[in-house]
């Protein structure tokens, strides 16, 4: 994995721009700490800072390849999974001078164009410049667990993994207008399809590619999911998952450095783990897995609906019935709240608060031990696993359903904003497009033609929001993380099967539980869903509320944005009302506002 970034000008000569491309490298050094390149031509400028993991030797950035007397430069982040059987079918055409998939892209592109991107099974994001063809050629996975952002005006257009790298590029202003003030108080931490906060500062949407030329930047869609029929039994319908997952998760073994997996105890990590382990097993190595608790959750954690046991029996029973070498990360509430800062740099954005720092003080551990893990993200949006999917009354709700707090978050915006945005419209908006926006069949029944419109949510918002954090946490301590359940051909797949085949037995992830029943023991493989483990320590909320108290006892950039009366009231602890879902209550809220407050001053955004 890498970061990647690049500015394109058909009226300045790029030449000059060795400086700015130094600052964007320095912005995304923590992505690729391995090797950095920069390549600088007439009409372009490539970065990169690479995370070495396939062809650590050969693989080194920007790559160039000339064929026919034209010239192709690329840079690139991700991982193909398919990287063999394309290399067979390029090898008729083009000799190869690494192991490297990057040269596979590069080669992919000189000869299927923009259909390339068809043939990929991977997660990726990408620049192609073609000095003959004065262009260049931008795209992302069909997922999005890769980033690509950008900038555009009359005489250029600049790339990057990162909002910071862009922010470094003197022409782009560092301004917010009243919709980047709606994104941070009424959807954030969730993100508008497409839309960067900063204003003009947009984002290469997951299964979009296009390219730039003289005339401007042309996107298109090259992959949606799509609504077919399916004649299945569920028997048949088993096997096929069951199949597809295992080919996910060892094609996503693949490495030339040391992998490791995430552990929480719960299914779908659990069922990585135990593949991977097995897969160890077989070549004589013992897998490494990973952890994460909080100092005194034993103490203080109390069952809930979302959260009905902890995870470190799951994960002693999991230690056991696989033999891994297994690591323990135990973060306490002092660390969690010292760690909010960096986990807004890491994001570029402010975030989900603890739920992000924790992800990046745990990565850091990993780091110690391995360069790439495998974690059990997306399986859920997928095979239906959240409250939302089951509880008919939430799921027909006509409106996001981990977001039903746009009255409360409206009620924080200053008198002259709320004047300007409608707030109930501007979320709603957001909710319904991508709702309609839903592939459907005549032949679909209530239920299944609202779980489509429920899927395509959760693809297009709620997943995003979660490998966001994963991809940012992650890379920031140069830490691959894959996520076997992003497979296009799962996703694909499962859009198609009904609803009643994935709520087997009436039980969550029904089926994913049955295709997989060998790999798991039984306590495990029907434990009810457990979200991602947060701090119970009530310290926890102490410390922030005192951080944020001290924050609003001065002026702070905040006050452009919200009522500084009502942050006030949310420093009493009366109001328990959720910012996003189960995973941001109270302690998370005033950590959003600590984290929004520093965002503000850190990147020196202001309000126009």
């Amino acid at each position: 994995m890498c970061g990647i970034a690049g500015i394109i000008s058909f009226r300045e000569d790029m030449r000059s721009a060795a400086g700015i491309c130094g600052n964007m490298q320095k912005a995304l050094l923590r992505r690729g700490p391995d090797q950095r390149g920069i390549t600088l031509f007439p009409e372009a400028a490539l970065v990169h800072t690479r995370l070495a993991v396939i062809d650590i030797n050969g693989g080194r950035q920007p790559m160039s390849a000339s064929c026919n007397g034209c010239n192709y430069t690329i840079v690139y982040n991700g991982e193909l999974y398919n990287t063999a059987e394309l290399r067979s079918q390029l090898e008729q055409d083009f000799g190869f001078d690494t192991s490297s998939d990057t040269e596979v892209v590069l080669k992919s592109y000189i000869k299927w164009g923009e259909d390339c991107v068809d043939k990929f099974n991977g997660i990726f994001a990408f620049a192609v410049y073609s000095e003959s063809a004065h262009s260049v050629f931008l795209a992302r996975d069909r997922i999005g667990v890769k980033p690509l952002f950008y900038w555009q005006d009359n005489s250029k257009l600049v790339f990057a993994s990162e909002i910071p790298a862009l922010l470094t590029v003197p022409d782009i202003p560092h301004e917010i207008d009243e919709n980047g003030a709606a994104e941070l108080i009424l959807t954030a931490p969730g993100r508008t399809p497409g839309y960067g906060v900063i204003k003009g500062i947009k984002e290469i949407r997951p299964g979009w590619c296009g390219t730039y030329t003289a005339e401007g930047l042309k996107l298109r869609e090259y992959w949606r999911l799509k609504a077919y029929e399916l004649h299945e039994s569920f028997e048949e319908t088993a096997f096929n998952v069951r199949s597809l997952l295992l080919d996910s998760i060892k094609r996503q073994l693949v490495s030339d450095v040391p992998v490791c997996t995430f552990l929480s105890g719960g299914l779908d990590s659990s069922l990585i783990s135990s593949v991977a382990a097995s897969e160890f097993r077989r070549q004589g190595k013992t897998l490494n897995t990973f952890s994460v608790d909080y100092l005194n959750n034993d103490k203080y954690f109390t069952k809930s609906h979302f959260q009905p046991n902890s995870d470190p029996e799951y994960i002693r029973k999991m230690e056991q019935y696989l033999g891994t070498e297994h690591h323990w990360t135990v973060i306490n509430a002092q660390e969690l709240a010292d760690a909010l800062d960096e986990a807004v740099e890491a994001r570029g954005l402010p975030g989900m608060a603890d739920v992000d720092a924790s992800m990046l003080l745990f990565c850091r551990e990993i780091k110690k031990h391995g360069t790439v893990a495998l974690s059990g993200e997306c399986a859920d949006e997928i095979f239906g696993g959240y409250p939302w999917y089951r509880d008919k009354d939430i799921r027909m709700t006509d409106g996001f359903p981990w977001a039903q707090s746009t009255a409360y978050r409206k009620s924080f915006l200053t008198d002259s904003l709320a004047e300007k945005i409608n707030a109930e419209d501007y979320v709603y908006s957001g909710y319904r497009t991508t709702a309609d926006y839903a592939m459907k069949l005549k032949s679909d029944n209530e239920t299944d033609s609202r779980m489509r419109e429920m899927t395509q949510l959760n693809f297009h918002w709620f997943m995003q929001t979660l490998l966001d954090r994963k991809d940012r946490m992650s890379m920031y301590s140069g830490l691959e993380v894959r996520v076997p359940f992003c497979d296009y051909r799962i996703a694909e797949y499962l859009y198609n099967v009904p609803w009643e085949y994935k709520d087997w037995q009436g039980r969550e992830k029904g089926l994913l539980r049955e295709a997989m029943k060998d790999w798991l023991p039984e306590e495990v493989l029907w434990r009810k869903k457990s979200p991602y483990p947060k701090t119970h320590d009530p310290a926890f909320l102490n410390i922030v509320t005192e951080r944020l108290k001290n924050v609003i006892s001065h002026d702070t950039p905040l006050f452009e944005l919200v009522k500084k009366e009502k942050l006030e009231r949310l420093l009493t602890h009366e109001d328990k009302i959720q910012w996003y879902g189960q995973l941001m209550n109270l302690p998370q809220t005033i950590a959003y506002f600590l984290q929004l407050d520093y965002w503000l001053r850190r990147f020196e955004v202001k309000l126009k």
